[in-house]
């Protein structure tokens, strides 16, 4: 009997550590954290630049820029937006806007218009005010626009992208109509470092 009891009771204790033990891996499978990437920019305090619109304030290097309207352009499977600013005060500058892509890592430049109807995308390399950029890509997309843009629900655009040094880049742009195509319009950019964008949502959010 005695035999009987200690065995019941091997038993039992083995029975009792493997249901623990079950519930010890399960508890750790639940509460693990899955891998995260520490950049991602929906963790920044400053919001992430993917999810402006119209509407949003956006603020950089002390300057408040209001997000008026946006165009959302795709070219094949790759897309890509295009904010259009107008700040506070006002500076003389030409417009401005503001491109966020991900190619793959998050790149945001902010870009300046300038008024040189004489520069086009004629050439592989152009220079600006004694830098040379050098041209990466050119193609077509097309566009859904939103808010205040000056251009139609939808419709299709050319684009030429050149890289300069120091993260300086050039862009010409033009829109396509019924009429042909537009003018080319033409904009230096500077690269946007990371966590010097500050977004404010707009009352729409």
């Amino acid at each position: 009997m005695k035999l009987l009891l200690a065995v019941l009771a091997v038993v039992i204790l083995a029975i009792v550590i493997a249901v623990l033990l079950r519930r010890r891996r399960t508890a750790t499978a639940t509460t693990a954290p899955a891998p995260r990437d520490p950049f991602a920019p929906e963790d920044s305090a400053a919001g992430d630049p993917r999810t402006l619109k119209a509407g949003d304030m956006v603020e950089y290097l002390g300057e408040r820029l209001f997000v008026r309207g946006s165009l959302r352009l795709t070219e094949g499977g790759y897309t890509w937006s295009e904010h259009f600013l107008d700040p506070m005060e006002v500076t003389g500058e030409g417009r401005r806007w503001l491109s966020v892509e991900e190619d793959p890592t998050l790149e945001v430049v902010l870009w300046t218009e300038r008024a040189d109807a004489d520069l086009t995308p004629s050439r592989a390399t152009v220079t600006v005010e004694g830098v040379t950029y050098h041209r990466t890509e050119h193609g077509t997309a097309s566009y859904r626009s939103e808010g205040t843009t000056g251009l139609g629900a939808t419709g299709r655009m050319e684009y030429a992208d050149y890289d300069g040094p120091r993260g300086r880049s050039l862009a010409f742009e033009r829109f396509l109509g019924d009429q042909g195509r537009g003018t080319w319009e033409c904009s230096l950019g500077e690269r946007v470092p990371e966590g010097t964008l500050t977004i404010y949502p707009g009352s729409g959010a």
